[in-house]
């Protein structure tokens, strides 16, 4: 049964002594960082959309996300797709700025072309990914959660509680 696959991944995961201790320098890293800025694709875009809100309204951080529709096709129609997010953070992404950077696949060349990017400015970043073991995102941040499952629904969940956790820590939720 289905909700067995899930229990045994987020069981595994949130048990061990690793997760822990990428939340504990995750929420440090968010603590140092001046804003936070998320990036993905299709449902880790929408993952972005909600986190930077959350982010934004009970942490009071300031946050962006590039998950307007009009922005995503401006940029797109200029730059290529491939090259949209980073050309969005040249203009936005600076010092001390966060980048969080989500990708079920981890081999999102949109996605990895701004990481590169916001890496050369402060390599701040935190990325979140799943799919196969060595995917180029797993590898590319400061800190890397990377969960080894081939199932969107997982990978994806298990992104959201991810962040969702960080930001409880942060503000104190019980």
């Amino acid at each position: 049964m289905q909700i067995d696959s899930y229990s045994k991944h987020f069981s595994s995961w949130f048990g061990s002594a690793l997760l822990r201790e990428q939340i504990e320098s995750g929420v440090e890293i968010i603590r140092k960082s001046k804003r936070v800025f998320f990036i993905g694709n299709g449902g880790s875009n929408s993952i972005c959309s909600h986190m930077m809100e959350d982010f934004a309204k009970m942490g009071r951080f300031p946050t962006f996300s590039f998950s307007d529709s009009a922005l995503i096709t401006c940029y797109a129609n200029d730059y290529g797709y491939e090259k949209a997010m980073e050309e969005w953070l040249k203009i936005h992404f600076t010092e001390g700025d966060l980048l969080v950077a989500i990708s079920s696949s981890g081999e999102s060349k949109n996605i990895l072309n701004a990481v590169a990017y916001a890496n050369s400015i402060n390599k701040n970043v935190i990325t979140l990914s799943g799919f196969k073991d060595g995917n180029k995102l797993s590898k590319a941040g400061s800190l890397n959660f990377y969960l080894p499952v081939s199932n969107y629904g997982i990978v994806e969940c298990f992104h959201q509680v991810i962040l969702h956790l960080m930001l409880d820590i942060l503000v104190g939720t019980k």
